[in-house]
C-alpha cells in the first residue's frame, strides 16, 4: 500500500442550500448501483494546486454517497518531481530536451509505486502524467491490481503538447479504460485506447477557501498581512511559475498604480512538494517587486491557509494573468465569492468567466492593465459582474457537479447505462490509426 491520504468527512446534505434538494436526490439515485464500489485516487501530492484541493472534497463525498473511496500519494524523490515538472511544463508546450535518463527516472518511480500497489480497486483514478505508468507496469506482471476500471485524468491543456513527450506518454495512457480531460481542445489527435469524457473541474463551496468570512475575520487577516484594508488591493493566487506570469502581474500592476498611487498587490502561492521551479520563481518575483512595499508576496510557509486565501480573493480585482491555463480553480473560486476577475485568454479560463460580463479576457499586460484600472474606477460595476460570476459558478463549476459527473462516468464505464451528451468528446474518431 502506498499510504492513504487522511481526510475530514464530509456530508452531501450540507449542499442543500446551495443546490437544491433535486440535485441531491439525482446525485444519490446515480451512486445506489455503485454502493460499496473500491475506488483509489492516485496523484503525486496531498498538499498544494488544485487536484489536491478537489480530492479533499471529493473522495470524502463519494464516501457519503456509498462508495468506499481513497486517496493515495505516489513514491517520489526530488528527482522524479523534478523530471515530472520539466514533463509537465513540455506537455504544456515549452520546449524541453525529452532524454531517456528523463524517461527512467519517471519509470523508476512508477515502478516503485507498482511494486507497493497491492490491492485490487473497482476504478482507480490516476491523475495527470505522474502515476500514469502505474497500470502498463502492473499489467506486465498480470498483477491483480490491475483489474478493475482504470481512468487517466489529465489536468493539462495539451494542446500544444511536445511531441517526443506525449508520444513516450501515450504509450502508457492506452491501457487506460477512459481518460477525462477538461475541454474537448485538450484531447489530442491520435488518443489511443481509452474512451475519452469531457469533465471540468469544480470547487467546493463549503470549503474554508470558499465560506462566506464575518468582516471582522477579513480585516485582522489584512492586517496581519501588512495590507491596508482601507486602500484598494488587487491580488492572484497561483503557483509562482512562468505560466502564471507573475513578472506581468507586476507590471500591470505599476501601470495601474501609476493613475492609482495608493493601490496594493498580493501575490499568493502554495510551495508544493511536486513543484520545485516555484522557489526559482519566488526569488525572481521578489527581484522584480524590488522595495516596493506595496506588493505582498506571501505563501504556505508565511502562514497563508485556505482561510487566509478566502480573505484575499475578496480583493477589489482578482488576477488570473496566465499564458497557460489547464483550467483554473482560481477564477471560480474568486467569482464564487462575488469578485470580477481579469485573466488570460487561454486555456480553461474562457470557459469559466464570461468577458465584460463576470469580467475581462485579456492577452497582454496593457490590456490587463487597462481592465483592471476599469474595475478600480467603478466599484458598482464591479460588484454587478460578481453577483453574476457567483451565480454563473453556481451553475456549472460546483463539486456536486463533479461528484454526479464522476458517477455517471463509473456506471458508463460499468455498463449501466451510456454517458449522457454532455461528458462525451464531440467528435468521434480520435483514436489512433
Amino acid at each position: 500500500m502506498l499510504g492513504s491520504v487522511p481526510l475530514t468527512p464530509k456530508a452531501l446534505d450540507d449542499y442543500r442550500s446551495v443546490i437544491g434538494q433535486p440535485l441531491i436526490d439525482e446525485i444519490r439515485q446515480l451512486a445506489e448501483p455503485l454502493a460499496g464500489a473500491r475506488v483509489l485516487h492516485l496523484n503525486a501530492t496531498s498538499f498544494g494546486g488544485g487536484v489536491a484541493e478537489i480530492l479533499t472534497t471529493l473522495v470524502p463525498l463519494m464516501n457519503d454517497v456509498g462508495l468506499n473511496a481513497d486517496w493515495q500519494v505516489i513514491r517520489g524523490s526530488d528527482d522524479f518531481y523534478n523530471v515530472t515538472k520539466a514533463m509537465h511544463n513540455s506537455l504544456q508546450g515549452m520546449f524541453v530536451d525529452w532524454s531517456p535518463e528523463m524517461q527512467d527516472v519517471w519509470l523508476h518511480h512508477n515502478q516503485l509505486s507498482a511494486d507497493l500497489f497491492d490491492e485490487s480497486y473497482d476504478f482507480v483514478i490516476a491523475h495527470d502524467p505522474q502515476p500514469a505508468g502505474i497500470l502498463s507496469l502492473l499489467k506486465e506482471r498480470d498483477a491483480p491490481a490491475a483489474a478493475g476500471k482504470w481512468i487517466w485524468r489529465c489536468h493539462i491543456d495539451l494542446t500544444e503538447a511536445q511531441v517526443q513527450t506525449w508520444d513516450m506518454l501515450r504509450r502508457y495512457v492506452r491501457d487506460f479504460d477512459g481518460a477525462i480531460f477538461t475541454a474537448p481542445e485538450y484531447v489530442k489527435d491520435g488518443m489511443p485506447g481509452p474512451q475519452v469524457f469531457i469533465v471540468p473541474p469544480a470547487i467546493d463551496p463549503l470549503s474554508p477557501k470558499n465560506v462566506e468570512l464575518p468582516d471582522d475575520t477579513y480585516r485582522a487577516i489584512l492586517e496581519r498581512y501588512g495590507i491596508d484594508y482601507e486602500r484598494p488591493f488587487i491580488a492572484q493566487i497561483s503557483r509562482f511559475d512562468p505560466w502564471k506570469d507573475p513578472l506581468g502581474v507586476i507590471e500591470a500592476y505599476r501601470l495601474v498604480k501609476q493613475e492609482l498611487p495608493e493601490l496594493q498587490l498580493v501575490l499568493i502561492a502554495s510551495m508544493a512538494r511536486d513543484d520545485p521551479e516555484a522557489w526559482a520563481w519566488y526569488e525572481r518575483i521578489v527581484r522584480r517587486a524590488g522595495e516596493d512595499f506595496d506588493i505582498h508576496i506571501l505563501s504556505n510557509l508565511n502562514g497563508v491557509g485556505n482561510v487566509e486565501v478566502n480573505a484575499f480573493q475578496r480583493a477589489q480585482v482578482v488576477i488570473q494573468k496566465s499564458v497557460r491555463e489547464g483550467f483554473g480553480l482560481v477564477v471560480s473560486e474568486a467569482l464564487w465569492k462575488r469578485r470580477p476577475v481579469v485573466a488570460g485568454r487561454v486555456g480553461g479560463i474562457p470557459m469559466q468567466l464570461i468577458d465584460g460580463e463576470t469580467g475581462y479576457l485579456v492577452n497582454t499586460v496593457e490590456e490587463c492593465a487597462e481592465r483592471i484600472s476599469t474595475l478600480l474606477a467603478d466599484p458598482d460595476k464591479a460588484d454587478e459582474m460578481g453577483a453574476a460570476g457567483r451565480e454563473f459558478v453556481r451553475e456549472r463549476f460546483l463539486i456536486t457537479r463533479y461528484l454526479r459527473d464522476y458517477l455517471q462516468i463509473f456506471r458508463t464505464l460499468r455498463g449501466l447505462e451510456a454517458a449522457p451528451g454532455h461528458l462525451l468528446l464531440p467528435s468521434a474518431g480520435k483514436e489512433a490509426p
